[in-house]
């Protein structure tokens, strides 16, 4: 009786804190980077909402009812790996640069075609991944407002996020972030207290589990290996030379904030999203039936099947805010990366002002792109995955030899960015044992290297170092 109101209360309210948060945004840089005056709770939950949002709560509690650790080595467990690789890595030394996108690196290190190559390579890899908090928002449409299509609930989501993401901008996103992720934390604790209650305790959940739940290492075989390998990597590298991430640590209000903030989200990270995973083996084993059909829709089927309204308003408003939270996020990233690094350098005499409204225009843009795509592909874990690995067979190859290597040339960079990503392409559409993500990066290694000493190195910045 009082769901549906409460969630359209929550979603206005979420709209309404957007809006407000406009009223901080005076410059482009508060736009893209909340003024670089984030705190360290703001700057962490902003990094935590990274990635937590429609895979973790949907798609892994799903993977884990139904193969268990092995299932999610992506999400969590590669997720919270890239942060704590940014932490001890990247995160004082970018901060230092004092960029607004990852892909003025690319200008600063290689040159300006390196810059504009890098930003076409990364804007595309954000349409999966914004698409995949769409569908997951009509998903939970559908859940609510029976016989409502997908593509309806899809675009409703969409309008959605762009109004608070367009006002607000990384504000907007910060603020929302940090309340959204105090909803998530008490709307999953109350569930996963309901659901071990349910079942008798944690002990009786490990013992009921299925007998392979919980083994972590995959068997010994090549094959089987290999495909392990490339779960841990694709999020925790492919993630890395991302916009959204690096947009988050930028806003950090000091050095400090920005490497803490890593480690604080990492934790969080793991500790929350431990919740959806035990949330959804309970569900197998009291539950069955739920795992038959879409396995996306076991969550909000067991809430709205077998727990009471209360517990429904709270599991579907943390739902909701870890869909908004990360899809808000993921749609300011590639806005800012398109007008700061591929219209801008055509139009050097914008004011502050024009380059402003370009940017908000650019999230209309990334917005209808992902709404289109979410669409025509609404398959979650699929999305997500081609986000990530677009990002570690072009981008993280140049980045990492642009900071530990001093020969590593402009040239060779375009050359690996192009080659690792269409060797990627072309071993995706071949079976084979070897995963499609460790040929193209192996190419993308192998061409930055060889090309590097073709076409010697060019002068490097000395604000890398």
């Amino acid at each position: 009786m009082f769901l549906i109101p409460c969630i359209l209360a929550y979603l206005f309210i979420t709209i309404a804190i957007g809006y407000w948060a406009s009223s901080k945004v005076k410059t482009a840089e508060d736009f893209a980077l909340a003024g670089k005056s984030l705190p360290l709770s703001m700057a962490s939950t902003a990094l935590f909402a990274t990635w937590f949002g429609s895979e973790t709560v949907l798609g892994a509690s799903a993977e884990f009812a139904e193969k268990g650790l092995l299932g999610v080595i992506q999400d969590p467990f590669a997720v919270v790996l890239c942060l704590l690789i940014v932490g001890f890595f990247f995160a004082r030394r970018l901060y230092r640069m004092g960029l607004v996108t990852f892909n003025d690196y690319f200008k600063i290190r290689y040159g300006n075609t390196a810059e504009q190559v890098s930003a076409w390579f990364m804007i595309p890899s954000y349409f999966g991944w914004v698409a995949a908090q769409l569908v997951a928002m009509a998903i939970i449409f559908q859940s609510l407002f029976a016989g409502m299509p997908l593509y309806v609930g899809i675009i409703i989501c969409s309008l959605l996020v762009v109004f608070y993401t367009y006002t607000g901008g990384m504000w907007a996103v910060s603020i929302t972030d940090f309340l959204q992720t105090i909803v998530i934390i008490v709307g999953l604790l109350i569930l996963t207290w309901i659901m071990l209650d349910k079942i008798g305790g944690f002990e009786v959940l490990i013992a009921k589990a299925p007998k392979d739940t919980f083994v972590f290492l995959p068997k010994a075989t090549y094959k089987d290996g290999m495909a392990y390998a490339a779960a841990w990597i694709t999020l925790s590298l492919g993630s890395i030379p991302q916009q959204d991430l690096f947009q988050r640590l930028m806003a950090g209000k000091s050095e400090k904030v920005a490497v803490n903030s890593t480690f604080t989200a990492a934790g969080l990270y793991l500790l929350i999203a431990a919740m959806p995973l035990i949330i959804g083996l309970a569900t197998k084993i009291l539950y069955p039936q739920l795992m038959a059909g879409d396995p996306q829709k076991m969550l909000p089927n067991l809430v709205l099947q077998h727990t009471s309204e209360f517990v429904q308003i709270l599991f579907f408003g943390a739902l909701i805010s870890a869909i908004l939270s990360t899809a808000s996020g993921a749609m300011l990233a590639p806005a800012v990366v398109l007008s700061e690094n591929i219209l801008k350098p055509y139009y050097p005499n914008l004011t502050d002002k024009q380059l402003l409204h370009t940017m908000r225009l650019c999230v209309l843009f990334i917005a209808v792109c992902a709404t289109i795509i979410g669409i025509l592909n609404p398959a979650i874990s699929k999305l997500v995955e081609q986000s990530s690995a677009i990002g570690l067979v072009s981008l993280f190859t140049p980045f990492v030899a642009g900071l530990i290597w001093k020969k590593a040339s402009g040239t060779a960079a375009i050359l690996s960015m192009i080659l690792g990503f269409s060797t990627w392409l072309v071993a995706s559409n071949v079976v084979s044992d070897t995963p499609p993500v460790f040929i193209g990066l192996g190419m993308a290694i192998f061409t930055i290297v060889v090309a590097s000493y073709i076409y010697p190195n060019e002068k490097i910045e000395e604000t890398i170092n």
